[in-house]
């Protein structure tokens, strides 16, 4: 399965880690609309179905691409 570029994964969870907390600060139409449609493009980036396991496979791919770009070449 093809999955989002690191820094977009990176910068997806960031969004949608600052929009829920706007959301529960504030709960606007807007912050609602803007953390769906974050919610919506992070499921969309790792192939799931709910923030929960989009969070989890964001975070597993970062994790992963992180160990790989530290190791050096052989």
């Amino acid at each position: 399965m093809l999955m989002a570029h690191p820094a977009i994964l990176r910068n997806l969870v960031e969004q949608f880690q600052t929009l829920r907390l706007l959301h529960a600060e504030r709960g606007t139409p807007e912050t609602r609309q803007r953390l769906e449609d974050v919610t919506y493009t992070l499921c969309v980036s790792t192939g799931t179905r709910t923030p929960e396991a989009a969070l989890m496979a964001a975070r597993e791919h970062l994790a992963t691409g992180m160990a790989e770009s530290v190791e050096p070449a052989a």
